[in-house]
């Protein structure tokens, strides 16, 4: 990417490659703490973050690691939910070889069974698939209300060019991916990177400009480490994601079936759907129905950005036990 900008705009490039440089000598923050598990189903699990009131789940997809619902103490989304009244408990999938299953799969065998092992139905809080994965749990088990945050449901309001590209890619990577009996997460990432490869190469010609020892500069590396690291994606979640979500879009058309039963957006319970104005990872058009409040900031700035309050605000409004 940076070769073909190069082209074009070779000082953006070089600035590009310093950036990348800097990147890579940004110091890390320590560990997070290590939290209290509420519940777990094989090797996935429910950590506590505290908070007093009923619980609230916050469920991350399966493509990255859940760490950027905690990733430090200024942005911590899970931290944020504990002081709104809530029990804050974010959902860690485990390792991919512990899970073997498609997306219908780790709702109905994993999420549903740790659901199970609390004391009353849960607010769900779900991240780009997992607020999918959260809509699917409540057509299927008593949830207390649901609230998505950059969540895609109709897969077919994506632009025609990026599902495209995604089934050319799953034509590629598919026999490896068999072989693997999962789908690598940089395939995922390039996929990911091919959505706007301008936008990912002036982030680091950007970034170049970032004093090292800053903050924002340690907060960029600890993103970029998230967005390139993670667990791979099981064959059969891989597989439904992109031939049955992407390809045929089966939630928007409302034929997605778990266990003989058709899941809806269409749900008992309150949905607020939580959209980025500036998302290319799931455009806000993608979103499921219920009320909307559309935030102006990409994908995971809404989470970590200088966005991040108006989030903030606006699950502190729809979780307030008066709303109930």
């Amino acid at each position: 990417m940076v070769r073909a900008v190069g082209e074009s705009d070779p000082a953006t490039a070089r600035a590009a490659l310093d950036g990348l440089a800097k990147y890579e000598r940004t110091p890390r923050i320590r560990a997070r703490p290590t939290r209290p598990i509420a519940a777990t189903v094989g090797a996935t699990t429910l950590y506590d973050f505290g908070g007093d009131g009923s619980p609230a789940i916050l469920v991350p997809s399966l493509i990255n690691p859940p760490h950027v619902l905690d990733l430090d103490e200024d942005v911590s989304l899970a931290a944020a939910v504990a002081k709104m009244g809530r029990r804050s408990l974010l959902l860690d999938w485990g390792p991919a070889r512990e899970r073997e299953l498609d997306v219908s799969g780790h709702v109905e065998k994993l999420l549903l069974p740790l659901m199970a092992q609390l004391d009353e139905p849960p607010a769900l809080i779900g991240y780009c698939l997992g607020g999918t994965m959260t809509i699917a749990a409540a057509n299927l088990a008593q949830v207390e209300r649901v609230a998505t945050v950059a969540s895609p449901w109709r897969f077919a309001d994506y632009p025609a060019q990026s599902r495209q590209s995604l089934q050319d890619l799953w034509t590629h990577a598919r026999g490896a991916a068999a072989s693997l009996k999962a789908l690598p997460m940089e395939v995922l990432q390039g996929a990911f990177w091919s959505l706007d490869p301008a936008r990912t190469v002036k982030k680091f010609a950007d970034f170049s400009l970032v004093d090292p020892a800053s903050a924002e500069a340690r907060r960029f590396a600890e993103l970029e480490d998230w967005a390139n690291e993670g667990e791979p994606l099981p064959l059969p979640a891989a597989r439904e994601l992109i031939e049955d979500f992407f390809g045929a879009d089966l939630p928007g058309k409302g034929a997605w079936r778990i266990g003989g039963k058709t899941i809806t957006d269409q749900i008992s319970v309150p949905l607020l759907s939580c959209t980025a104005a500036r998302d290319r990872i799931a455009p806000a058009e993608s979103g499921p129905h219920g009320e909307i409040h559309e935030i102006p900031a990409g994908h995971v700035g809404m989470v970590v950005g200088s966005a991040r309050p108006q989030l903030h605000s606006a699950l502190r409004s729809f979780l307030d036990p008066a709303c109930r």
